[in-house]
C-alpha cells in the first residue's frame, strides 16, 4: 500500500501510540522523518529515536521511543497533540516574521527551511522562513 503523505502517516502513528500508552512506535524511515524525530527529541517531546535495518522492505525502519510523565496510573504522554499543516494538496509557507506561535508558546511549529528542519523559534532566530510541516504541543 502506498502512502501519499508519509509525514501525516508518521504523525498519526505517534498520536495513536501515545494515546494507548505504547513505549515505542515503528515506521518506515526517510531523511525527513529522521529530521522531525531529531527536532522532537531536542525539544523534549520524545525520549529517543533510532534507525534500524530490516530484512524486509522498506529496508530501514525508524523507531521512536515515546516519553511519558507521571506514575503508573496517572501516566500521561508528553505529546498531547499533533497537527499536520502543510499537506500535498495545499502547501503552507511562511516568512521569517510571520511564523505562528503554537498554543501561546507552549507548543512548537516544525518548519523545513533552507537551513534544514527547524522549530519556529530557531527559524525566527536565524531569520528564515519556509514550509510549515506541523504543530506539536
Amino acid at each position: 500500500m502506498t502512502v501519499t503523505d508519509p509525514i501525516a502517516d508518521m504523525l498519526a502513528r505517534v498520536r495513536n501510540a501515545a494515546a494507548v500508552g505504547h513505549p515505542a512506535v515503528e515506521m518506515p524511515s526517510s531523511k525527513m522523518k529522521i529530521a522531525i524525530a531529531r527536532v522532537l527529541k531536542d525539544e523534549g517531546f520524545i525520549d529517543s529515536y533510532q534507525v534500524v535495518e530490516s530484512d524486509e522492505q522498506p529496508r530501514y525502519r525508524l523507531v521512536i521511543y515515546l516519553k511519558y510523565v507521571g506514575e503508573r496510573r496517572e501516566r500521561r504522554p508528553v505529546i498531547t497533540g499533533l497537527k499536520r499543516v502543510s499537506k500535498p494538496g495545499r502547501r503552507v509557507y511562511t516568512g521569517a516574521h510571520d511564523i505562528p506561535w503554537v498554543r501561546s508558546g507552549m507548543g512548537i511549529a516544525i518548519l523545513t527551511t533552507p537551513k534544514g528542519v527547524l522549530t519556529g523559534q530557531q527559524a525566527r532566530r536565524l531569520g528564515v522562513g519556509g514550509e510549515i510541516l506541523c504543530y506539536v504541543w
